[in-house]
């Protein structure tokens, strides 16, 4: 079966960190018909666990599209640095946001964000072997908190529905599956 294929494309709008295209597109059956596409650069999830304690690092912060702060794993990308080896990533944004350097980063996999509009896929790693270290927090994460939840209650923290945060969700989730929690 052939797939829907681009006839043409144009930016609608574009800053530092995303670009919205609008794309032309023709369906295997020849109807034509346009597709909106969200480009982002791909970014990472971080869980650091403390396995002596059976901690994992969250951190809470404003989410201004939503109008909430919310609990989440680190994350991050590098915009002007596309460039960069994504575990190179996870080991700087977990070190900013909460202070933590890992002594131990495991790729874990990798997922798509929202295939059905964006490109944008996003690295798990699990960060182990943690030492706490100082927070060197962006302007727009000023307002961020750091803090280690047992794992119990992260997991109640999902089902009830506390943690919205949907690559949170299925970090946790991947690393579980795979049985590295």
């Amino acid at each position: 079966m052939m797939d829907i294929r681009s006839v043409g494309s144009r930016v609608v709008y574009e800053n530092r960190w995303m670009r919205v295209r609008e794309d032309a597109v023709e369906r295997p059956d020849g109807s034509r018909g346009l597709y909106g596409v969200v480009e982002k650069p791909d970014f990472v999830a971080i869980a650091a666990v403390d396995r002596p304690r059976r901690l994992i690092h969250l951190v809470e912060q404003y989410r201004y599209p939503v109008a909430g702060r919310y609990w989440e794993l680190p994350q991050g990308s590098w915009e002007t640095r596309p460039d960069v080896p994504p575990e190179e990533v996870a080991r700087a944004e977990l070190s900013e946001e909460t202070g933590i350097v890992a002594k131990k980063m495991t790729r874990v996999g990798d997922l798509f964000l929202a295939y059905g509009y964006s490109s944008q896929r996003y690295h798990i790693f699990l960060a182990e072997d943690l030492e706490q270290g100082a927070a060197a927090l962006e302007a727009e994460e000023a307002d961020l908190v750091s803090r280690a939840f047992p794992l119990a209650e992260v997991e109640a923290m999902i089902a009830d529905g506390t943690i919205r945060d949907a690559t949170t969700v299925a970090a946790f989730g991947l690393i579980r599956l795979k049985g590295l929690l």
